[in-house]
């Protein structure tokens, strides 16, 4: 299901950063390869071992957040994961087309507000190489708020600090989970994003109107 926006009717913009701004395919890339990698130098495990014994540890925290805590995983697998990042960072990637559509919704005088699950390391690793920064009004991790935006709990606490107007609002994310919350919140207009990795074909986001990438609601 594909839709374009009234852009007449938005007021303010909440978008994500990893996989709808943000090229996932560094984060594919750092869990699910150096990660084990590394964890398997430490420990004398081959990758299999690795996957067999991680694997269960992340699913059961899928959508939490210490899921998204590089400070729970970094003590928890007894690696520098903040240097891991920090040393891979040339791979940090713009998703195409964002910075174009970034640049258009300031000159349409939209609010534009960054609301992601990275922890506050990552995301102040993520805006200093990108410049991210410069094109939004305000960002918030859900760390700050103590509930990732899968939570029912984050979309009322963000308002408390952030006042938007649930009806001229468009939220842009991909991943369903937490599209989901956001719809179920009463924000009007939700947008799923479809291939947020660049390596990978794009995926369904059944029940939500979709674009593979951000820069199609521009075009």
């Amino acid at each position: 299901m594909q839709s374009r926006i009234d852009w007449q009717s938005i007021s303010t913009v909440l978008l994500d950063m990893d996989g709808t701004l943000l090229d996932l395919r560094f984060d594919t890339w750092f869990w699910t390869e150096l990660v084990p990698e590394r964890y398997g130098e430490r420990n004398g495990l081959d990758r299999e071992e690795v996957l067999e014994r991680l694997s269960p540890e992340f699913e059961s925290r899928r959508g939490t957040l210490e899921w998204y805590c590089l400070d729970f995983w970094a003590r928890h697998l007894e690696l520098d994961l903040q240097g891991l990042k920090h040393n891979a960072a040339d791979e940090i990637r713009f998703l195409p087309g964002v910075t174009r559509f970034l640049t258009r919704l300031r000159s349409m005088q939209k609010r534009r507000v960054l609301v992601t699950n990275a922890h506050s390391g990552i995301l102040n690793l993520k805006l200093a190489c990108t410049g991210l920064a410069s094109y939004f009004d305000a960002i918030y991790s859900s760390h700050e708020f103590g509930v990732p935006k899968e939570a029912p709990e984050f979309w009322a606490r963000l308002q408390e600090v952030e006042t938007f107007d649930k009806a001229s609002s468009l939220f842009v994310d991909d991943s369903l989970p937490v599209l989901e919350s956001a719809r179920n919140f009463g924000i009007r207009h939700v947008m799923g994003i479809t291939k947020p990795d660049s390596a990978k074909p794009a995926g369904q986001l059944d029940g939500f109107d979709t674009v593979e990438g951000i820069v199609e609601l521009i075009d």
